[in-house]
């Protein structure tokens, strides 16, 4: 069901926001186990990011991603999961309205907010409607809930438009930086979208998508649906960095796992890659267990997690080339020899 919902205006201050993403929404029955996830691959011009779990008297407890470098005052988190059973994430959607001057990039803060007052999807869609208005807003927010609920919402300063999981084929939802609902032909991504979408088909037609097959499969892939092609599976030295998923200002790729039917919100996972993703190793992580390298605990704007400062390393080997546009150049064999560890 499509539902929209249109507002008076307010006034919001602005803040920092994320460049580009690709992201999707899995339902129960497409996945392996019976449980449903939320993925986000970030691309930020932040140069890493870290996991870090926020505990306010009154609020709900939750895992945020945060940007390296944050001074832990941890006001704006770029998707999370939290004690109830919620996990949100967030696109850039480029075909939206653009923001009144003055109130731009919001979306950190407002996904902050929602981490420590919402239990379902339902609660983030009043969350969204009592917002002040214009909200700062040009986004798709992909929302998961404890009982399977899952949606996009496509929301801009004064309105959203709702897309629900339980109507999507196949039980899965993608979006990259344009919104079903905005300008037709605008914004940016749809090469990262059909990416997704053939990367990993024969797992969504059979429902047996998994983090692994998501982070690895899709995350780390150099496929690229208008070629027809993956570079890695070539010949070739050196590939162009466009399009794929994975670029040089990807700094992190994340599946949350939502309990299974039945279950309780305490049995939320996290999968994430910290960094550059095909640099980046995988860890586990849960609603109080955060592996130490991982997070970040410096409250001194020094805030870097171990595991993105190792990627960001590896990351160096991929893209050699510092001068010039050398950044656009991908060093395709230090690709094939990490994925052999995939």
């Amino acid at each position: 069901m499509k539902r929209i919902y249109l507002f008076i205006a307010g006034l919001l201050t602005a803040t920092s926001a994320a460049l580009a993403c690709s992201s999707m929404i899995v339902a129960a029955s497409a996945s392996a186990d019976g449980r449903p996830m939320i993925w986000k691959h970030r691309d930020t011009s932040a140069s890493d990011n870290f996991l870090h779990r926020v505990e306010e008297p009154g609020k709900i407890s939750y895992v945020g991603l945060f940007n390296g470098g944050d001074t832990l005052r941890l006001d704006e988190a770029w998707m999370g999961m939290n004690d109830a059973g919620f996990a949100i994430i967030n696109t850039v959607a480029y075909n939206l309205p653009e923001n009144m001057p003055g109130c731009i990039d919001r979306e950190g803060i407002v996904m902050a907010q929602a981490l420590q007052q919402c239990r379902t999807v339902a609660d983030f869609e009043h969350f969204l409607e009592a917002l002040p208005k214009p909200m700062g807003l040009r986004t798709n927010f992909g929302v998961l809930d404890a009982e399977g609920n899952g949606a996009y919402f496509e929301t801009d300063d004064y309105h959203f438009v709702r897309y629900d999981l339980a109507e999507a084929q196949q039980g899965v939802m993608i979006r990259t930086n344009y919104a079903y609902s905005g300008t037709e032909g605008d914004g940016m991504g749809y090469i990262r979208h059909q990416n997704v979408a053939e990367v990993l088909a024969p797992a969504i037609s059979s429902g047996s998508l998994t983090p692994t097959a998501i982070l690895r499969g899709a995350g780390c892939s150099f496929y690229h649906s208008l070629l027809g092609r993956d570079v890695l599976e070539s010949n070739d030295e050196w590939g162009v960095d466009q399009d794929f998923v994975p670029r040089y200002s990807s700094t992190a790729s994340i599946v949350i796992v939502g309990p299974a039917l039945g279950g309780k919100p305490s049995d939320m996972k996290m999968y994430a890659l910290l960094g550059y993703p095909p640099c980046a190793k995988m860890v586990e992580v849960g609603l109080t267990d955060i592996p130490a390298e991982a997070d970040a605990t410096a409250s001194d704007g020094t805030a870097h997690a171990p595991l993105a400062l190792e990627a960001a390393e590896l990351k160096k080997q991929v893209f050699p080339i510092d001068r010039g546009s050398g950044r656009h150049y991908i060093h395709l064999p230090v690709l094939r020899e990490l994925a052999k560890d995939y």
